[in-house]
């Protein structure tokens, strides 16, 4: 076992972007507004290979997985620990491998489930529930699979999705992909390119959104039933979409049977379409995965939506009024351009924010928090 290095990052503040995206909307700002705090970022552990998502139990232990397989605890006592668990079916090829994961809301010493979303090799994405041993030593599956047949792309791996976010009313919600596949986010029997709200006890499955390209992050925002969705666009518009049950959000790329990615994210030809809260126009940012920042502890970033930046390199932090719509937008600074290509947020139990960086060699898993 190893002890996780708890080093202050170097915080290196880069120029702002600037300008104006192609669409005439304004670009987000990397100078954060007036009274805003100063980060801190730590690197909890490293040596890491795209790590894909991160969550923390109620006393502490970080848990991440690797896209290519692999789940690494990390103990309250800084102790690294590999999580022993059985991934020899795993599909690992492209943008697919181990992907999302979640504890159950009830996670505690004598109901300790957790669920992953992962490439199979037989052929589709699947959701597995599995049981953490109490010392976090291995983790052992007992639904395999929960839910099966969400569509893989067996090619090249391409948009896997795949995202796992419990709602408050305790479904649980899965983010697909499309897999490059035109007929799939506009079909109804599909569970591509949809939001899914699944029985976590059951595995039934419900598709709750459709018309989705690659659904990278899903956020609740504390204290409301607001759900926000982040995914892909194509060569502009990356999305942030506020969720609502039944709805149609716009990604129609079925060109008489071709993948047609010229075609608007959110088609404005599709009746109902509902469009973003927040889009990147060109050129697109690669978002992924987003939370909300929660608690007196971040000062005025209390209550943002923070977004992990893969092409860009970053996080994006946007202001939503009461009613989920955008008013301000920015990029927290000590994060530009510092660390690459970060994956996942997640803001723990502890009210630090955790990070995953996606850059293949070398990754690492990071806690921000505000300086004192």
């Amino acid at each position: 076992m190893r002890r996780a290095p708890l080093v202050l990052a170097a915080l290196l503040v880069l120029p702002g972007c600037g300008g104006a995206d192609d669409d005439g909307s304004p670009a987000p700002s990397a100078s954060a507004p007036a009274g805003a705090p100063k980060l801190q970022v730590e690197v909890v552990t490293d040596g890491l290979q795209n790590p894909w998502d991160v969550v923390q139990a109620p006393e502490g232990t970080l848990l991440l997985d690797e896209r290519a397989g692999g789940l690494t605890a990390v103990l309250p006592d800084g102790t690294v620990r590999e999580v022993r668990a059985d991934f020899g079916d795993l599909f690992a090829v492209g943008e697919t491998g181990l992907m999302g994961l979640a504890l159950d809301p009830a996670f505690d010493d004598d109901d300790r489930r957790l669920y992953s979303c992962q490439g199979d090799e037989d052929g589709a994405i699947q959701v597995v529930a599995w049981t953490v041993a109490p010392d976090w030593s291995s983790a052992t599956r007992t639904a395999d699979p929960l839910v099966d047949g969400l569509p893989l792309n067996e090619d090249i791996g391409r948009h896997g999705g795949c995202r796992l976010q419990f709602a408050p009313d305790g479904a649980l919600l899965v983010g697909t992909g499309d897999t490059a596949n035109g007929s799939l986010p506009q079909d109804p029997d599909s569970l591509g390119g949809k939001v899914l709200r699944v029985d976590a006890a059951t595995g039934a499955v419900e598709v709750w959104t459709l018309g989705h390209r690659n659904v990278q992050g899903l956020a609740v925002r504390p204290g409301t039933d607001q759900v926000f969705s982040v995914e892909h666009g194509p060569d502009r518009d990356d999305e942030v979409n506020l969720l609502r049950q039944g709805s149609n959000y716009g990604w129609d790329p079925d060109g008489d049977g071709d993948y047609d990615e010229s075609v608007p994210m959110t088609d404005p030809d599709i009746p109902g379409a509902v469009p973003a809260v927040w889009s990147s126009g060109v050129p697109t940012l690669a978002t992924s995965g987003a939370t909300f920042l929660d608690g007196p502890q971040w000062g005025e970033y209390d209550g943002l939506l923070v977004i992990g930046l893969l092409k860009a390199q970053g996080v994006l932090a946007l202001r939503l009024d009461d009613a989920g719509e955008l008013t301000e937008q920015f990029l927290l600074p000590e994060l530009d351009g510092t660390q690459g290509r970060i994956r996942s947020l997640h803001q723990g139990v502890d009210g630090a924010l955790y990070a995953t960086t996606d850059n293949g060699t070398d990754d690492r898993l990071l806690r921000v928090t505000v300086r004192d």
